[in-house]
């Protein structure tokens, strides 16, 4: 059985508590008057918080030489993406109820959609290719399509500072 290095697992456990904290309070009755905003919206905050650490893997081991950062960035990112999946959940399904025609006029009326959705495309077909399999089959253009992540981060930094305007 191969071993897990501690801070490994300490990533993992650190990517699981926000989800954890959200229940917890869901249940608690910790969260605002409106909690499928609240949640909605802190759902995006660990995806944006996540995707920014799964970003700072590269430099951390450039700059510090910290090489373990190199072993969790696709754990960190593919964690951003479960949140902001969760994000786009809340969104579509809880606070909309899928009713396309509401959802549609929220998208036209709020440029800050749009990047948001543009990022979590991005974030979407880097998770579907996130695997080693993947990286073989596609060759030089995984290191590509993945290098878009460093578009998607300030996709999502934007559609962040928009929305909580």
């Amino acid at each position: 059985m191969k071993k897990l290095p501690l801070f490994r697992i300490a990533v993992h456990i650190f990517a699981w508590i926000p989800a954890a904290w959200l229940v917890w309070d869901y249940y608690a009755g910790n969260l605002s008057v409106n909690p499928i905003q609240d949640g909605e919206q802190r759902l995006g905050k660990y995806a944006l918080v996540l995707l920014l650490f799964s970003l700072s893997a590269t430099p951390a081991n450039t700059l510090f030489c910290f090489r373990p950062a190199l072993q969790v960035r696709r754990a960190l990112g593919l964690y951003a993406f479960m949140y902001a999946s969760l994000h786009v959940f809340a969104f579509l399904v809880l606070d909309f109820a899928l009713d396309w025609g509401a959802i549609a006029q929220e998208i036209l009326q709020k440029l800050y959609i749009w990047y948001g959705v543009g990022a979590f495309l991005i974030l979407a077909a880097l998770a579907a290719t996130s695997f080693k399999s993947s990286m073989r089959r596609m060759g030089k253009s995984w290191k590509r399509l993945h290098g878009l992540v460093d578009i998607a981060g300030p996709m999502v930094i934007v559609h962040f500072a928009w929305a909580s305007k």
